[in-house]
């Protein structure tokens, strides 16, 4: 007979809340570093609650991935699409990764994927694919970015779209990386006029 007032019990904790506590603790200390101890305590959960909820060590590992590529990867990308003019969404695009580069929630600095996921592709299964997928996901959307301003008429017709994403993403591992390295925001700031103008010129 099943105890339906067991099977029916709700969670006694906030999953998303410990999901981000779970990314915090495998950003601060890499996959192979995190034990379960630091999680769990991290996480404000038992073991036995852990496992329920989220799997294995892996399983919860890639759920901080997933999480982060949906709430904090792809936020740029947001601001960027959502901005009519195209200089003032790369403005937007560029400020939102210099916010999530020096101010995530968490309170680490940088951005997970290329701080922290990237050292452990090779060691978890699912992993590589992952992150494959996200940069190519990330390029797509903001070649799509420019091409939408081609066919306005704003850009010319020969604009490198695809070139222009790709440069786009890796300035915005580059601030990624300022950011880990330290950087205040008001420096990161200091050259953004100049890096917009470079992304649209013709």
């Amino acid at each position: 007979m099943i105890d339906t007032k067991k099977a029916g019990r709700p969670r006694q904790f906030d999953f998303d809340k410990a999901l981000l506590q779970a990314m915090s603790v495998f950003w601060m200390k890499g996959y192979d570093g995190a034990s379960m101890r630091d999680l769990t305590a991290a996480m404000g959960i038992t073991g036995p609650s852990l496992y329920a909820a989220f799997g294995d060590k892996r399983d919860l590992y890639l759920k901080t991935v997933d999480h982060y590529c949906v709430a904090d990867a792809c936020t740029p990308l947001v601001v960027l699409e959502a901005e009519d003019d195209i200089e003032q969404a790369l403005y937007g695009f560029l400020n939102e990764v210099i916010r999530t580069a020096t101010g995530h929630e968490s309170g680490a600095r940088g951005c997970y994927l290329a701080s922290s996921v990237t050292a452990s592709i090779g060691q978890v299964d699912g992993l590589a694919e992952r992150v494959e997928a996200v940069i190519a996901d990330a390029e797509d959307r903001l070649a799509a970015r420019f091409q939408r301003e081609i066919d306005k008429g704003t850009l010319p017709q020969n604009f490198p779209a695809r070139e222009r994403a790709i440069l786009l993403f890796d300035i915005r591992q580059g601030y990624m990386f300022r950011g880990r390295a330290g950087w205040s925001p008001d420096r990161m700031h200091e050259d953004l006029s100049a890096r917009v103008k470079m992304l649209l010129s013709t």
